[in-house]
């Protein structure tokens, strides 16, 4: 079953601007996960690089390259599109691994899967 849980309100994420952190269980282990708001809609992945797994953000919750208009990892400089996290360019394997997340009456909620589960 799932289950919506309150990530922030609309107004904390603005267009190609900072994302806001938050932690899930991912097929058993706590990891980090962000979200961000791209053309007007809300988008949530894992925090971690499709080509090596690790942490993307250069400053804190920072993913947006220079443009605006793609994730980008700090590491490797691969860039990722924001509205499916699908690589765009540079070392990647893959995309990111998208998180559902939904937007209504000015809140923004992540839903648990089975993969994504409450963290411990």
């Amino acid at each position: 079953m799932t289950q919506a849980i309150l990530l922030c309100q609309s107004h904390e994420l603005a267009d190609s601007s900072l994302a806001v952190p938050f932690k899930v269980r991912y097929f058993g282990k706590n990891q980090a996960a962000f979200a961000v708001r791209y053309q007007g809609s809300v988008y949530a992945y894992l925090n971690r690089c499709s080509h090596v797994p690790m942490e993307m953000d250069f400053q804190p919750n920072e993913f947006f390259d220079l443009s605006g208009h793609s994730l980008m990892c700090a590491t490797h400089g691969a860039t990722y599109a924001p509205q499916t996290g699908q690589c765009r360019l540079g070392p990647c394997r893959g995309g990111l691994v998208k998180i559902e997340v939904s937007e209504a009456e000015g809140l923004v909620h992540w839903h648990t899967s089975d993969k994504f589960q409450l963290p411990l």
